[in-house]
C-alpha cells in the first residue's frame, strides 16, 4: 500500500511539473475603459479642454442634484449618463448598477447599463440587460428620452421604448445572432415613429435581413425611405439607405462626413454593403479604416471589429 501511496505521489509530482505555467495577463493601461474584440486595451480619447470643462461641470451638478434627492431614480440615471460622456463607461456602468439594486423594476437602469455594456463590448451582459428593460415595458405606454448630448435644434429623437429595442438588436446583431437580432429590430420599428429614428432602424434592420438573405423582405423595409425626410441628426444613416437605394455613389459618402459619428457610421456602412453583396476583400478594407479612426465608442466601430473578427481577418495588415 505504501509503495502505492509513493507511487500515487511521484505520478501527481511529475505531472505537476510538467504542466505549463499560467499565461501571464497582459499588462493594460491603468484607465483602459475596455478590451476590443481583438484583445487590445481601449482607452477613452482625451476631450477638447472645452468640451471637458463643459462635461465636468454638468457632471458636477448630476452629482449634486444625486446627493441633494439620493431616492430620486432620475438623478442616479443622470449622473450615470454624464459619467459615461466623459469617456467613464466602467464608473458609469457602476452607478447604474447601483439603479439596478435600487429600483429593479425601472427599465431606464437596464436600458443604459446595456447601452454601455455594448461599448465595452460586453454583448452578453448586454442582452441580459435589455431583454429585462424589454420585459419591464410591456404594456406601458412609450415616452421620449431626454438627450444628453442635445442635437442642433434641441429637440430629442428616441423614446426609451425605441432605445431598449435598437440596443437590443444591436446586440444581437454584434454577436452574429441576426435571427434574434431581426426579432428586437422589428419591434423597434413599431415604435421608431419620426424621420431620425425610422432611417436608424430601417438601416439596422434592412443589414440584419441582407445578413439573413432575406432580400426580398430587406427592399421592402426600404419603401417608406424618401428623398424629402426631414433628418435632424441621424444623417449619416440616411444616406447609407440612400447609397443602398442607388442614389448616392457609395465613393461620396465620406466626403462630407461631419463630426465624430459620421465617419465610423459611413465606414461601417460602405464595408457591410460590400460583404453582403460578396466583396469580401472590399469590405476587410473598409472595417479596417474604420478602425484606424480610432473612435472605438461608436457603433459603426464595434460593428466593423466584429465583423473582422468574424471574418477571421486582422485589425491591420
Amino acid at each position: 500500500m505504501r509503495s502505492l501511496i509513493l507511487c500515487s505521489c511521484l505520478l501527481l509530482g511529475a505531472c505537476a511539473a510538467q504542466a505549463p505555467a499560467p499565461a501571464p495577463r497582459p499588462a493594460f493601461p491603468a484607465d483602459t475603459e475596455a478590451t476590443s474584440l481583438f484583445g487590445e486595451p481601449l482607452v477613452s480619447a482625451a476631450l477638447p479642454a472645452d468640451v471637458r470643462a463643459r462635461r465636468e461641470a454638468q457632471l458636477a451638478e448630476a452629482r449634486a442634484a444625486m446627493e441633494a434627492a439620493p431616492d430620486d431614480p432620475d438623478a442616479l440615471i443622470w449622473l450615470g449618463r454624464r459619467t459615461a460622456y466623459l469617456g467613464r463607461y466602467r464608473e458609469a456602468i457602476g452607478v447604474f448598477s447601483r439603479g439596478v439594486l435600487k429600483f429593479p423594476q425601472d427599465a431606464r437602469f437596464y436600458r443604459h447599463r446595456g447601452h454601455r455594456y455594448i461599448t465595452v463590448r460586453e454583448f452578453d451582459n448586454a442582452i441580459e440587460d435589455l431583454a429585462t428593460a424589454a420585459r419591464l415595458i410591456q404594456g406601458k405606454p412609450d415616452e421620449v428620452e431626454p438627450d444628453g448630448l442635445p442635437n442642433a435644434r434641441n429637440i430629442p429623437t428616441s423614446t426609451l421604448q425605441s432605445n431598449i429595442w435598437y440596443h437590443l438588436g444591436l446586440a444581437h446583431y454584434l454577436k452574429g445572432d441576426f435571427g434574434k437580432a431581426l426579432e428586437a429590430y422589428r419591434e423597434c420599428l413599431k415604435v421608431s415613429n419620426n424621420p431620425d429614428m425610422l432611417v436608424a432602424t430601417t438601416y439596422w434592420l434592412y443589414s440584419t435581413l441582407r445578413r439573413l438573405d432575406q432580400e426580398d423582405e430587406a427592399r421592402a423595409v426600404l419603401a417608406p425611405i424618401r428623398p424629402d425626410l426631414e433628418i435632424i441628426e441621424n444623417e449619416g444613416y440616411f444616406r447609407l439607405l440612400r447609397m443602398i437605394q442607388g442614389e448616392l455613389p457609395a465613393e461620396d459618402l465620406l466626403k462630407d462626413a461631419a463630426g465624430d459619428l459620421d465617419p465610423p457610421t459611413l465606414g461601417y456602412g460602405i464595408g457591410n454593403w460590400h460583404l453582403y453583396n460578396g466583396r469580401r476583400d472590399e469590405a476587410a478594407k473598409a472595417f479596417r479604416q474604420v478602425l484606424a479612426g480610432g473612435n472605438w465608442p461608436a457603433f459603426g466601430y464595434v460593428a466593423a471589429e466584429a465583423d473582422l473578427k468574424r471574418m477571421g481577418e486582422r485589425p491591420r495588415l
